[in-house]
């Protein structure tokens, strides 16, 4: 087995922490079970290497919070000097005020600011604004939002509820059946269906919120249409920028789609890595959180709050917008390029920032084994992913050439496969379990 090591620590792990990992996304059933890596020793710029000493390519950027690159000299240097002055304190840090003023100045929406630790701590956080401020209890949403009861609440009145916006048979077990029909999915793209579900619960829907994009464009108008939806019904809308970060813009996707919502939330690449989280939005809604019970002591640690204001000064200085876009650009192009070459049936498209393969098959079995393929041959040639990229700064020249030359082998091992019949013989490992499904594609 090439990863032994892996496999035997994780084995421990299964045994003394429930479910094996702290996120789902990081279970080696992911990717290619037995194969790809599972456990890091460390990690520098657009790279990591496992407990066994092999050194991959990142093609995940820690799950999507790696925005500059892996152990980034200027955001570690900020936060080793913050750490010498304290970390936490009895009473409050300028930072939490410097940060704020940050994120109001760059973000369309933001006129005031809460912290929080991560994605669904951010959501939930708005969630909750958002219920205080209108005074009423039900969501209706489309994408993924994290782990907390209002949103698994969903799936207590359909199990099927969140399968195409998280993924398949997620059980809602431990979240109580009183707040089944607080949670109500609509499906992205749909105007209409949004609308009316607004119609059939006038009054009593506090928010509407959203992924306005993952990984391909919104339809022309689409989110225009949102607004309008939500303000005519005096709904807050909530965009979960949480994955979408920072890598569109400085200001995240708000400026690059032109469309203003209520209230946005952010985690993972607001910070390069470190524990970190925001809520912004428009003063009215926001303000009424003065008087709601929403606090905790870690949510304003000096140290998330360095990294976040270094972060995204770096990012705006190294206009790392700019070259995520080239980068996806070259990669699309060139993947594309191969996948032609060796006539597999492969394209990777999708927003430049974020490209994504898409395996040209009708069979859904048959996609998953050439998926699992795809991820178990990469990881043997020294590139770690799925079969969607999420980009940093550090990647360059180098990750692209090395990954190149690692798909040339790996789409024309599935393009004999095919032709032969012998996908099943190729395959070393389990089949990966899939990834979130979402709405937003």
């Amino acid at each position: 087995m090439r990863n032994q090591k892996s496999m035997e620590l994780y084995d421990r792990a299964c045994r003394l922490i429930p479910g094996g990992t702290q996120l789902l996304s990081r279970r080696p059933s992911k990717f290619a079970y037995g194969v790809s890596p599972v456990y890091a020793a460390s990690a520098s710029g657009a790279r990591f290497v496992d407990i066994e000493g092999n050194e991959y390519i990142d093609w995940v950027s820690g799950i999507g919070a790696i925005i500059l690159g892996y152990a980034d000299p200027v955001v570690d240097e900020a936060v080793r000097e913050q750490i010498s002055k304290g970390t936490i304190y009895s009473i409050n840090h300028e930072l939490e005020v410097e940060l704020a003023e940050e994120l109001v100045a760059a973000i369309p929406c933001a006129e005031m600011v809460r912290y929080a630790k991560g994605g669904g701590d951010a959501c939930a956080v708005a969630i909750r604004i958002a219920r205080g401020t209108t005074g009423r209890d039900k969501v209706l949403f489309s994408g993924y939002h994290g782990w907390h009861d209002w949103f698994l609440a969903a799936n207590l009145s359909a199990g099927e509820s969140l399968d195409a916006h998280l993924f398949p048979g997620i059980d809602p077990t431990g979240v109580p059946k009183c707040l089944e029909g607080t949670a109500i999915p609509f499906p992205y793209g749909d105007a209409a269906a949004l609308g009316e579900l607004l119609d059939n619960h006038r009054g009593e829907v506090a928010a509407v919120i959203m992924e306005p994009l993952r990984s391909a464009w919104p339809p022309e108008g689409y989110l225009a249409e949102v607004r309008k939806l939500a303000s005519e019904a005096g709904v807050v809308l909530i965009f979960d920028e949480v994955s979408t970060g920072f890598r569109f813009s400085p200001g995240g996707v708000q400026p690059v789609l032109g469309v203003e919502p209520d209230m946005a939330v952010f985690a993972k690449s607001i910070s390069n890595g470190y524990a970190m989280g925001a809520v912004v939005g428009r003063r009215e809604v926001m303000e009424p959180a003065a008087r709601m019970f929403i606090s905790s002591t870690y949510w304003s640690d000096t140290i998330g709050l360095r990294a976040a204001l270094t972060t995204l000064r770096e990012v705006r200085r190294r206009n790392v917008p700019e070259k995520l876009d080239q980068l996806g650009r070259t990669l699309q192009s060139r993947l594309s390029a191969v996948a032609q070459e060796t006539g597999a049936p492969i394209r990777c498209e999708g927003v430049s920032v974020h490209p994504q393969l898409v395996f040209d098959i009708d069979d859904a079995a048959v996609k998953q084994k050439l998926s699992t393929l795809y991820i178990q041959e990469m990881a043997k040639r020294g590139c770690h992913g799925y079969t969607s990229f999420y980009l940093n700064a550090a990647q360059g020249d180098a990750e692209i050439e090395q990954t190149v030359a690692a798909a040339r082998e790996t789409f024309r091992i599935i393009a004999d496969g095919l032709a032969c019949g012998k996908i099943d013989d190729l395959l070393e490992c389990e089949l990966k379990e899939d990834v979130f499904r979402r709405l937003v594609t």
